[in-house]
């Protein structure tokens, strides 16, 4: 039972080892790309959220002010 597990966790990194064989890494040149675009897609966002929360913050208070009269 326990030689079992052990032969099948063996089989199972060398598995894994093979599989990490076979992948394909980005160059620097593509991994810098895709980071300045990551980066630019969340600056964008943030922005965009930033808006829309203030946006619905100032017209939440306008609403609320004018029916409880604050």
């Amino acid at each position: 039972m326990f030689s079992n597990r052990v032969k099948s966790l063996g089989r199972f990194f060398k598995e894994v080892h093979g599989e990490f064989l076979k992948i394909i890494w980005p160059s620097r040149r593509e991994f810098i790309g895709a980071v300045i675009i990551a980066i630019v897609v969340m600056c964008f966002f943030a922005i965009y959220l930033g808006v829309v929360d203030f946006c619905l913050g100032w017209l939440m208070k306008r609403v609320f002010s004018d029916v409880l009269g604050i």
